[in-house]
């Protein structure tokens, strides 16, 4: 099955730039996933565990890097977005 998966991050500090880069710079490192970025939020398409996997240890790694963020996920089963 298909997923779109539709990501804001919110970094919990005052510069909040490289955290949302480097969210976008890690969820492109998986192959087999459409990833399109826009000025609000970035957009994660393909099957759906590894899609939901990609993005999990892209947050996960992110906590780890930059710490804190607020991350509102939109997932959308089945559906093609891109």
């Amino acid at each position: 099955m298909q997923v779109t998966i539709d990501v804001s991050m919110y970094p919990n500090r005052e510069d909040f730039i490289p955290p949302i880069k480097g969210f976008i710079e890690k969820i492109n490192r998986y192959s087999g996933l459409e990833v399109q970025t826009f000025p609000t939020s970035t957009v994660v398409q393909g099957e759906y565990q590894a899609a939901m996997q990609a993005v999990q240890d892209t947050i996960a790694a992110c906590r780890e890097e930059f710490g804190m963020a607020v991350y509102v996920l939109k997932v959308i089963p089945g559906y093609e977005a891109l």
